[in-house]
């Protein structure tokens, strides 16, 4: 494993922190209240197609469905091509969607095998941090893939 290798890899294992997945969870919790079916069903659909890609092996198209901030965090600040970080990262090859909650301009779509955050942009729905795990009680989720 080369240096940069041990970098990616541990800064891949970070937990989510202060950010906006967190702050979803905690807008989840406790609003309760739901969206439209048109933001559902876009935010499952990117979950869908991000988790497609992945299977397909295709990290390129799912590069194109990641968060501006999210690629540029797991591209090292342009040191390494999305697709080979995303490959690196290893988030789970996720099956069908099991449900999705959103919330104004953000989402979290559970998927069998692994739990997505998504935002809406002007583009339409992108990923956020992928390979989250939730970690019990008050922690947030551990996130392979993850914006800055």
């Amino acid at each position: 494993m080369t240096a940069a290798s041990r970098t990616r890899a541990g800064r891949t294992g970070r937990r989510l922190s202060g950010g906006l997945p967190h702050a979803l969870l905690c807008a989840l919790l406790v609003s309760g209240c739901g969206a439209s079916a048109a933001r559902v069903d876009g935010a499952t659909d990117a979950g869908r197609r991000f988790a497609a890609a992945l299977a397909a092996g295709d990290h390129r198209a799912a590069c194109a469905l990641l968060a501006p901030a999210t690629r540029e965090e797991i591209e090292d600040d342009g040191r390494i091509p999305c697709r080979t970080a995303l490959w690196e990262a290893g988030p789970p090859v996720a099956g069908q969607p099991r449900g999705t909650d959103v919330y104004g301009n953000e989402a979290l779509v559970r998927m069998t095998g692994d739990t997505l955050f998504l935002s809406r942009f002007d583009e339409g729905w992108r990923v956020t941090a992928a390979g989250c795990e939730p970690q019990g009680g008050d922690e947030p989720y551990r996130c392979s893939v993850k914006g800055g």
